[in-house]
């Protein structure tokens, strides 16, 4: 061994990669169950059961908070979904239009839909849109006007949805389609769009719960007893009662839809990667 010979050091031993990650994942489960624990602890759930879950409250409840409320809410939900998927198709083809004022305006829309709260466009369709038009009433009533609004917003989403499934079909699709004697615009609509459509079912369900929460902007439409949804319905039996029940109940009465749609939505998104593989 000569001068500049130094000895072999020992390797120093330490935790390995999928240790460090078993580590750092048992930590997280204890603070997690200390948080558990400590809100069981130290919360006051005789004063919580006291305000949120009065049985002679919620059963006066039913059946107007299924048989109104909720169908209301569905109904807003679903008239908006369809207005937003037609205005959004219109505006996704738009936007792929080879007419550049086409694509401007399909782009414009969507940054200004996208960019404003839902809130405040249903205020634009309850106030502004009567004002600018004297005299002239929303087919539906209440009914038309959520669908209005909800569409309004809906749309900007739904169009890039549907401008991305699209674009994701192969371009080799629409060759195809050519060389049969399709016409573009026939091909796009019995072709290109069918095929898209599998693609972006499952952003377009979950859209379908966005839609069904943001249903509860219709109170700033002004609503009468049999047009009310499940948050106003909830909002007005708890200043009633001075309770927090029907709140709870109504919020129940939310996941009983959206806890089901987005499990298909989850479903419909593992087949479509199980599809890709």
């Amino acid at each position: 061994m000569t001068d500049t010979d130094t000895p072999l050091q020992p390797k120093k031993k330490g935790l390995t990669r999928r240790q460090k990650r078993t580590l750092s994942r048992g930590v997280q489960y204890v603070v997690f169950a200390a948080a558990v624990i400590a809100f069981a602890v130290t919360a006051d759930w005789g004063r919580l059961r006291n305000q949120f879950a009065q049985a002679d409250i919620a059963r006066q409840m039913f059946p107007d908070v299924i048989t109104l409320a909720l169908k209301n809410t569905v109904l807003y939900t679903l008239s908006g979904f369809v207005v937003g998927l037609v205005l959004g198709m219109v505006i996704a083809l738009m936007r792929l239009s080879s007419v550049g004022p086409y694509r401007w305006l399909a782009g414009i829309y969507i940054e200004i839909f996208r960019g404003l709260p839902a809130l405040l466009i249903f205020i634009f369709v309850g106030v502004a849109v009567p004002l600018a038009f004297p005299g002239t009433e929303i087919p539906g009533g209440t009914y038309g006007k959520v669908a209005l609004a909800l569409g309004l917003v809906s749309a900007a989403y739904m169009a890039e949805t549907i401008r991305a499934g699209i674009q994701a079909v192969p371009k080799g699709q629409m060759e195809a389609a050519r060389s049969l004697g399709f016409s573009p615009a026939k091909a796009m609509i019995s072709i290109i769009v069918p095929q898209a459509f599998r693609i972006i079912l499952p952003p377009l369900t979950n859209e379908l719960v966005l839609l069904f929460k943001d249903s509860s902007l219709v109170l700033f439409l002004g609503v009468t007893l049999e047009e009310r949804e499940l948050s106003k319905f909830g909002r007005d039996l708890a200043s009633t009662t001075a309770n927090s029940t029907p709140i709870l109940v109504a919020g129940l009465c939310y996941l009983l839809v959206t806890i089901p749609l987005s499990f298909v939505v989850r479903r419909m998104e593992n087949k479509a990667q199980e599809a890709i593989r």
